[in-house]
């Protein structure tokens, strides 16, 4: 994965340079759509915000346009998720071209789930058996942690932007209660559900997991498709956990999905955990695990 991004350093450096040199116009760069969810929130319509990678397309396999790395450089704030792999890259020569953007971690102050690949979900890293271990990049997906995720933000603007603390304020605080509200609706939809176990192609829920008491099995292995052996040993386990739901991300393939579910009489659902409305995807990823939805 990690060469897909490997922008050409020179065209990098090209954009990042292009920069504006008045406050006037000023944008806010972000990497995914649920990002510029929280930040719309806080800033309402102060500054322009430019999503990195569009709407509907997987940070996975996205390769930024020279465009995009032109607003990147034109920046105040560029806000990373924090642990997605191509974001690196980016900030390096960000940092390197455009000192004056500041480069803002997200996923700071957050207690990260650890795993190979970040496919496992440890909660810590195994120093002991010699394999490396990475932070779980999907932090946005549990509103527990989307409280800290978009207090960083609103931290970094008041910063930035002092002067306007107290509009940012009353915007962030209707903020945490829009993302309390969405705890309340999912722990309310989880409280008793058929099974507290789910499959899953690509590892995106794995916060979600934790915090709700939930268990979730990727079908892809180490950003690989699974073997035979391993979609065996997936059924096994998915019958053994009486698993109903099985879901694939828009972009994924269906094809293993729909395999174990026609073997264990469950159910594939397309979600986006990459949505824009975040709290409605959230709510409706409960709502499928509560069997509430078609």
């Amino acid at each position: 994965m990690k060469n897909k991004y490997l922008f050409p350093f020179f065209f990098i450096a090209l954009f990042l340079g292009c920069r504006s040199e008045t406050k006037e116009g000023k944008m806010l760069s972000v990497t995914i759509e649920p990002q510029r969810y929280f930040l719309e929130n806080i800033v309402g319509d102060s500054y322009k915000i430019n999503t990195i990678v569009p709407a509907g397309v997987s940070p996975e396999t996205y390769e930024p346009t020279p465009a995009m790395m032109m607003n990147l450089g034109k920046s105040a704030i560029y806000f990373k998720v924090g642990f997605l792999g191509f974001e690196n890259v980016w900030a390096e020569n960000l940092a390197k071209n455009n000192p004056d953007v500041k480069i803002v971690n997200c996923s700071e102050g957050i207690d990260l789930i650890y795993g190979e690949h970040h496919h496992h979900t440890s909660d810590k890293p195994d120093k002991g058996e010699g394999h490396a271990l990475f932070p779980d990049p999907h932090v946005w997906t549990s509103p527990k942690t989307a409280r800290i995720f978009s207090e960083n933000m609103y931290k970094a603007l008041v910063e930035y932007d002092s002067l306007r603390e107290e509009f940012y304020r009353q915007n962030f605080l209707a903020l945490v209660q829009q993302i309390d509200r969405t705890d309340s609706i999912i722990t309310r939809l989880l409280m008793d559900i058929p099974s507290r176990s789910f499959i899953i192609y690509h590892p995106a829920l794995s916060y979600l997991a934790r915090d709700y008491a939930l268990k979730q099995y990727s079908i892809e292995f180490e950003g690989k498709n699974p073997s035979p052996a391993q979609m065996k040993a997936l059924i096994d386990t998915a019958r053994k956990e009486g698993i109903e739901v099985v879901f694939v991300q828009q972009g994924f393939d269906t094809k293993n999905a729909a395999a174990i579910a026609n073997e264990i009489g469950a159910k594939v659902y397309r979600i986006n955990p990459l949505a824009y409305e975040w709290d409605k995807e959230m709510i409706r990823i409960a709502r499928i695990l509560a069997g509430k939805e078609e």
